[in-house]
């Protein structure tokens, strides 16, 4: 039996393409090995949503390829950043298989066909693929979460994002496929379940009478337990409903958090991102989730430095920052992505200085409001599911409470995949610290 090792870059919804992939190479006699040492075929699952992400890959290949003194190993680059600079993995002749998100399916065969000399190639995107029928190998360490893939690829086409290009048009998969899923994963000990989709909230399935939006969805999966939590990721402020906030509300085994990327505080910075939804739409929508869920975690991602980006649009962030107070957020400098519309129309025009100025304001900022929202939840008490031993402390454990925020508190006796009552008595910007009651 060949050893298979795989490395994993980007999202969570890499992860799950990873177990995607392992499972479909078990069924060719292949078993997953962490040992890079003993790998017979070595791969790496990569993002290309920023430069740094691909140049980290580079680096890797050429460890990849110090494998070889003393074994024969193929080697391979799949996802995204295979499938947008496939002509230039192979002109290396490092990498023997090049495979884009959607030729999973075909690595059987071009593992078959490759020979010294012989590189392997399927990038071909897909209008139908959703790998709806493919049971995943998990590879989460504590057996706790697990993450199931509602759809693929988006439609949004934003100017800054190179996803549609290299993921593909958006389709939906099978709504009975995704709650069976979720099924497994609670007959397999799992406690917990997140739902992604580049655009959760624009999921649409429809086969005969069957109509499925993604309110329905999420519905669906919720009943299948009320002992299986449920979180979704990642959502656009543009199609968010008020249908999704309700059930949210409504089911108390739905986690209590959302992903709600912004990106801008400025209007012009939006339009030009093509982010269809301004910043008074994008408060509101806050505002509306705040009046149904009062404690709902909200958290965002955001881009500084943007083409032709000024002063007042960075100082509009900032007061978005301020008035919103996320819990934490994923904050960037604009890193201009070769196909993207912005690539091919706006000059990237602020400097690096100006773009590394205004991310640290970004985030001196957002610290600062992190404690704030993190202050706001001492004397409060959470229902926690553990994920397992603090990183810090072995006596004490960590998990998540619904609203998304890390918990550490003392204890000895709970274990992975328990739900423990705790009352926070103190905070970090990063983590509650609490007592169990």
């Amino acid at each position: 039996m060949k050893k298979l090792y795989i490395e994993t870059y980007g999202c969570q919804m890499n992860v799950n393409d990873t177990e995607v992939i392992f499972a479909i190479l078990a069924k060719e006699g292949y078993q997953r090995t962490e040992n890079i040492e003993e790998a017979d075929v070595i791969m790496a699952n990569t993002c290309s949503v920023r430069d740094n992400a691909e140049q980290r890959i580079w680096g890797r290949v050429d460890q990849f390829n110090l494998q070889r003194k003393n074994r024969k190993v193929v080697i391979g680059i799949l996802g995204c950043m295979a499938e947008r600079l496939k002509d230039a993995l192979l002109d290396t002749h490092k990498v023997d298989i090049v495979a884009g998100p959607d030729a999973y399916r075909s690595l059987p065969r071009l593992l078959k066909a490759v020979s010294d000399g012989n590189p392997q190639i399927d990038v071909m995107l897909s209008r139908e693929e959703t790998y709806a029928d493919i049971n995943p190998v998990r590879i989460d360490k504590n057996g706790v979460s697990a993450y199931i893939s509602i759809m693929r690829g988006c439609n949004n086409v934003c100017s800054y994002c190179v996803v549609p290009y290299t993921r593909g048009a958006e389709r939906s998969r099978d709504a009975h496929t995704i709650v069976r899923e979720a099924c497994d994963c609670l007959a397999k000990g799992y406690k917990e379940v997140t739902l992604l989709g580049q655009n959760v909230d624009s999921y649409h399935w429809q086969s005969g009478e069957e109509d499925v939006n993604f309110a329905q969805l999420l519905e669906m999966v919720a009943q299948v337990s009320p002992e299986l939590r449920v979180r979704f990721s990642t959502s656009n402020p543009q199609d968010f409903s008020d249908e999704v906030i309700e059930l949210m509300a409504k089911y108390e085994n739905i986690c209590k958090h959302i992903h709600f990327p912004v990106q801008s505080g400025s209007n012009r910075m939006l339009e030009k991102m093509r982010r269809r939804y301004s910043r008074e739409w994008y408060l509101e929508r806050v505002a509306k989730i705040r009046s149904v869920i009062p404690d709902c975690g909200l958290t965002t991602d955001v881009i500084a430095g943007f083409c032709s980006e000024t002063e007042e649009d960075h100082k509009e962030t900032l007061s978005l920052f301020e008035e919103v107070c996320f819990d934490t957020a994923f904050m960037f400098y604009y890193s201009e992505r070769p196909g993207t519309l912005a690539a091919r129309k706006y000059p990237d025009d602020v400097d690096l200085e100006t773009k590394t100025r205004r991310l640290n304001e970004i985030i001196a900022l957002q610290n600062k409001m992190s404690l704030k929202s993190y202050k706001k939840d001492i004397g409060k008490r959470f229902r926690v599911l553990v994920e397992g031993p603090s990183k810090k402390n072995p006596e004490e454990l960590c998990g998540r409470a619904s609203n998304n925020k890390m918990c550490v508190f003392p204890d000895t006796c709970h274990k992975a995949g328990d739900y423990v009552d705790v009352e926070v008595v103190n905070c970090t910007s990063a983590t509650l610290l609490c007592k169990l009651v």
